[in-house]
């Protein structure tokens, strides 16, 4: 006997994983074209006004004034990481913990100071990231927080609440941050004396 069946069939008696692949190409080509519109959208006023330097209308400046890809947080630094880090928190406390967190246990491990492990707060960055990107169905369609789940929000959890994630140490009423940090390497460069 076989150890896994075909998906059931959807409409028209196609597997139902073909339907979810092509909506996930609908979106895609839907995200795209949208990309292309603002790209080709026509210039401002600013751009065309007397005076504005040609090299900033077609140089990477001038692609700054269409869609800008968000910089990862470790990234930036003084007021922009702030910003983002405080934009972060709000989102992982207003809707991630409420929404999908529920009571941890030793098998789902979280940290109520997830922002001190440095680990989590690089993987909720990059979980944030993508949910402002996939739920936003003017650029991803609807099957947008679909394929944010399968694809950024259930790995995710799945390395960060581990027994061995970077929560291993805490529990309800202890906090511990196991920090990695490399062994001095060897340098050919150096001489010792």
């Amino acid at each position: 006997m076989p150890d896994s069946f075909p998906a059931a069939p959807g409409a028209g008696g196609v597997p139902r994983e073909l339907l979810e692949d092509v909506e996930d190409l609908k979106a895609q080509v839907r995200a795209l074209t949208s990309q292309l519109q603002v790209r080709q959208a026509p210039p401002t006023q600013e751009s065309t006004a007397p005076g504005a330097d040609q090299d900033e209308q077609d140089g990477p400046a001038g692609e700054e004034e269409g869609w800008q890809y968000p910089p990862f947080l470790f990234l930036l630094d003084g007021p922009q990481y702030n910003d983002e880090l405080r934009a972060l928190i709000e989102w992982v406390e207003s809707v991630l913990v409420p929404a999908y967190l529920a009571e941890p246990s030793a098998d789902a491990r979280w940290c109520h100071l997830w922002f001190e492990h440095p680990v989590a707060l690089a993987r909720l960055h990059a979980l944030w990231l993508a949910w402002q990107e996939l739920t936003d169905p003017a650029t991803c369609g609807y099957t947008g927080p679909s394929t944010w789940h399968r694809d950024h929000y259930d790995p995710c959890m799945r390395e960060l609440r581990a027994s061995t994630g970077p929560f291993q140490g805490c529990t309800k009423g202890e906090h511990r941050i196991e920090h990695r940090l490399p062994g001095p390497v060897p340098s050919a460069w150096s001489q010792e004396e």
